[in-house]
Formats: structure tokens, C-alpha cells, sequence
């Protein structure tokens, strides 16, 4: 299906409204359409002096906004909730800066909404001080306290430029940091947008600096000013990173590639599980980190899985145009569609069967590609353990789990996978031994990224650190802990020799101990 509407679907004054805000002075850049391949913004990109002064002013504005409680830090991030939900011009923003379809850009915002009530209702509990046991019982009073870090530097994709971005600036800001964002160029306007939305809120606007530039030009200066980096994107780009944050003695989280798998167990409900893989394979053209790329079906269960597979992305509607009426959108970018038709055309010359897809669409788009259903895909295939990024499955047999969970964790990533079967404690065991940081049990993807009180992160080459939960947001704390000395200290009482005194504490460390007082 193809809809007719190949405006950008964002007017002049809305596009001028969201780059006033920015400050860069260096040259400027245009973003494109992916629907279309045209024009869509015009923006100026930032220089490193642009970067420098963000940061002053972001440290400028952190101080006081350290110094408000976490409840009143925590009032526009509840406000945003009921403002960003099915927002239609945040929707429209976002398809036409990604090309995803709208019900992919609508479960964007949901995430969002529900990241900022989530951290907004619990962040005052999250930061409390907690009593600690003291050296000496009742006589040291131990507490622990969090700090925030001061500025953090946010690099997010164009892939989700809420849930992989604007979920990253909640957890950090409402910790009490203020934030240098460097979001995509491509979907500026969507960060733009949720800023203003924050700071008609109440957000003071200095708290989150926007800039904007590649990373080659800006990256370093960003690490180099930041207390905390936060990173989105490839592994090879993320140890980098990681290796200059370790140079300057300060943390980064960083979420990384993944080729995720999904097994089908022989007990599974294949209708479901078919649904469910579709989803999971094919949600913003295959452009998610957490997407799954392999796909692993008991042998006695393949054939009618596939075929009930194929028959669903056969049914699947590629579209373009800011509603609800079609499927799959278009890849974000040339570079995308490249790296897909490279992974295919690879595999089909090797040998692989292309099962549904496997073809371009310039009739669409410029970027538009099938949702694609590969078998025989061996190790001397590029797709077979590089992340494609883009609408291509790969599908496998086997015959016991001991294999399945091999295959599975036969992968430098780990950051999702999916397992599908009747028995759910046979799906925990199963997944306990699965190497990723998020597994998934009757469903592909959101049962645990959706969990906002559960971690989410990635194992191996897929990162290190956690969104969400209190880890998400304690990421971006220090921590500190204050100590108070009552009645008696750690001096010997007046009279008492050292020798005297360290029998005296012997025997009251073994009290203490069969007390269970330590």
C-alpha cells in the first residue's frame, strides 16, 4: 500500500520555532526526508566553541537546580506525561525525521510518558539517604547519600530519538545533572521538541543544551567536558568512547549492536510466536538495537512456522504518510539501505533462499525496503553475524535446547533475545543461560523494555550500564558516604595502653559477632 501524502508534513514556522533554539554558529546542514529523499530542515551545526559554552552554561544552571528537592525537580517530568502521549506533532516530527510508520512513532511517546511518570514518582525515594551500619554500633552513625555527577554529555541515535534519547535526559536530569545533548543530526527536530515541551513544564531551559554536529567534529570535545557520558549507538563506536571516558577517570553507559536471537520452542503457540517475530523483526524497518536479527525454531515445528510466518510479512502494508493505514515505513537513510541490499544480495549469492522480500522498493521511496525472511544462511555469510540494522531475518533449525542456547549465545553481542513457549519456567531456565541483558518470554521485545522498574542494558559487545529502574537513574549519582563519631571513639579510653585496648576490642568484635550485631 502506498499513501499519497509526500509533504514533510511539518510546516515552515514549526521547523523555524525548533532550530531558534539552538546556538551553533558553524555551517549548516539539511536533514532529509526519508519518505521522499527531499529537503526537510535546515540547521546550523555547532563548532567546539558552541560546545565549550554549552557546557558553561550548563554547569552554571546545575547548581541551582542541585539545590531544588527531588520533588520539586521531579513536577515538569510529571507534567510531560499526559502533554507527550499521542502528541500528533511530536508523531509527525518523528515519522518524518525517521520515515518509521506512525503506530511505531506513537509507541515512542508512550515510552517516554511512561519513563518520565515512572522516574518522576520515584526519583525522591531513589535519592533519599540510607542508613548504613556503623563501625561501632549505635556509637557510628553511617549515611549514604547521592550526589549528581554535574554535566552529563548525551550522544543519541536517529533510530528512536525518544525512547533512545529523551529517556536518557529524564534519569540524568532529574538526578540533579545538568545535560549536553548531542542528539542526531537527522532527528534534531524531535529532541527540539520535547525540550520546549519540558521547559513550558517548567525546566529551566539552561539544565539541557542542545548541540548539533557529527561526531568526528564535536565527540571529543563532548567527552572531554562531560562528568558522565551517556552513548547510543555502534559497538566499535561505544569502546572508543569508552576508552576515552576511562582516559579522564569518568563513567559512561553505554548501549551498544545487537544480532538478537528468538528461539520457538517445540511447545510454543506457533500463531503467536509468528505474530510475535514479525514485531519483533520487523517494528521501524528493523532499526533497533533490540531487534530481532536470528531466529531459531525446533526442527519438528519449522516447517509450519515458517510458512505461517512467511504468510504474515507477505501481508505486511509498506507505506508512507503521518496516520495509522500501513505497516512498515522506509529506512532513515541511503547508508541504511545500502548495508541491507549488501547483507542480502551476499547471502543469495552464497546460497541463502529468500522466503518473503528481499528487494528494494524505489517505486515507495528511495530508502524502502521488504521485510525480509532469509534460510539457509551458513557462517561464511555477512548477515550471519554482523547486525544488519535493517528488515532482514535469518532462519534456523534445531533439535535440542543444550544446541539452541549454544547458537544463541554464539554471538559477540548481548543485549536482547526472545524466547517462545507454553511452559514459562522452562523459558526461565532456558533463559537464565541466554548471555543478553534483556530476555523476553512469550514476546520479542517489550516485556522487558517496557518494565521501567526492571534494568535494561546489554552484556558482551552490546554495552555496559543500565537504563531504567533505580539503576538507570543512579548511574548519574555519585556516591558519598557521611559518617558521625557518638560517646565513644576510636581513640583508647584515658588510662588504657594500646595493648590494653586492642584486647578490649577483640573481645568485643567476637561479642558483636555472636550478638550478630556486625
Amino acid at each position: 500500500m502506498t499513501k499519497p501524502d509526500t509533504s514533510s508534513g511539518l510546516s515552515d514556522q514549526l521547523i523555524a520555532r525548533l532550530t531558534s533554539q539552538l546556538t551553533g554558529t558553524g555551517a549548516t546542514v539539511t536533514t532529509t526526508l526519508p519518505f521522499t529523499g527531499g529537503p526537510l530542515a535546515t540547521v546550523r551545526q555547532s563548532t567546539v566553541d558552541d560546545v565549550q559554552a554549552a557546557f558553561e552554561r550548563a554547569r552554571e544552571a546545575q547548581i541551582n537546580w542541585a539545590r531544588r528537592s527531588p520533588q520539586d525537580r521531579a513536577r515538569p517530568f510529571i507534567d510531560l506525561h499526559d502533554v507527550v502521549i499521542g502528541n500528533d506533532e511530536l508523531m509527525d516530527i518523528v515519522q518524518a525525521e525517521t520515515g518509521k510508520a506512525r503506530n511505531s512513532a506513537f509507541e515512542e511517546t508512550l515510552d517516554v510518558a511512561g519513563l518520565a511518570l515512572y522516574y518522576g514518582r520515584r526519583t525522591p525515594k531513589f535519592l533519599a539517604p540510607r542508613k548504613r551500619a556503623g563501625a561501632i554500633p549505635l556509637a557510628t552513625q553511617a549515611r549514604e547519600y547521592r550526589q549528581p555527577k554535574g554535566v552529563v554529555g548525551i550522544i543519541s541515535p536517529w533510530n528512536y530519538p525518544l525512547s533512545l534519547g529523551i529517556c536518557d535526559v529524564i534519569p540524568a536530569v532529574l538526578a540533579g545533572n545538568a545535560v549536553v545533548h548531542k542528539p542526531d543530526t537527522q532527528t534534531v527536530l524531535t529532541t527540539l521538541k520535547v525540550r520546549e515541551l519540558m521547559i513550558e513544564a517548567g525546566l529551566p531551559p539552561q539544565v539541557w543544551q542542545v548541540v548539533v554536529g557529527e561526531p568526528a567534529d564535536i565527540g571529543t570535545p563532548i567527552i572531554d567536558s562531560a562528568d558522565h557520558i551517556c552513548f547510543t549507538g555502534s559497538s566499535a563506536a561505544g569502546r572508543r568512547i569508552a576508552q576515552a571516558a576511562a582516559g579522564r577517570l569518568i563513567g559512561c553507559t553505554l548501549e551498544l549492536g545487537g544480532k538478537n536471537p528468538m528461539i520457538v520452542l517445540d511447545d510454543a503457540n506457533l500463531d503467536k510466536a509468528a505474530n510475535g517475530a514479525v514485531r519483533a523483526c520487523f517494528s521501524t524497518t528493523g532499526q533497533l538495537c533490540l531487534s530481532i536479527e536470528r531466529l531459531y525454531v525446533a526442527s519438528s515445528k519449522y516447517d509450519e512456522f515458517v510458512g505461517k510466518l512467511v504468510d504474515k510479512v507477505g501481508k505486511l502494508d509498506l507505506g508512507k504518510g503521518f496516520d495509522f493505514g500501513y505497516d512498515i515505513g522506509s529506512l532513515t537513510s541511503q547508508r541504511q539501505l545500502d548495508v541491507t541490499q549488501r547483507h542480502v544480495e551476499d547471502a543469495k549469492t552464497k546460497g541463502a533462499r529468500v522466503l518473503a522480500g528481499g528487494r528494494a522498493r524505489p517505486d515507495l521511496g528511495p530508502f524502502y525496503y521488504e521485510p525480509t525472511v532469509l534460510d539457509g544462511v551458513t557462517p561464511d555469510m555477512e548477515l550471519f553475524a554482523d547486525e544488519t540494522f535493517g528488515p532482514v531475518v535469518s532462519i534456523y533449525r534445531f533439535d535440542h535446547e543444550a544446541e539452541v542456547v549454544r547458537l544463541a549465545n554464539d554471538s559477540e553481542y548481548g543485549l536482547n533475545a526472545s524466547i517462545w513457549t507454553r511452559d514459562v519456567g522452562r523459558g526461565r531456565r532456558i533463559g537464565q543461560q541466554i548471555r543478553c541483558g534483556t530476555v523476553n518470554i512469550n514476546e520479542g521485545v517489550g516485556s522487558a523494555y517496557a518494565s521501567n522498574d526492571a534494568p535494561m542494558g546489554g552484556m558482551k559487545a552490546s554495552g555496559q550500564g543500565r537504563r531504567h529502574g533505580e539503576h538507570g537513574l543512579l548511574e548519574y549519582t555519585e556516591l558519598q558516604t557521611i559518617a558521625s563519631q557518638h560517646v565513644i571513639g576510636f581513640d583508647p579510653p584515658p588510662g588504657v595502653s594500646t595493648k590494653r585496648n586492642a584486647a578490649m576490642l577483640k573481645a568485643t568484635f567476637k561479642l558483636l559477632k555472636a550478638l550478630r550485631l556486625r
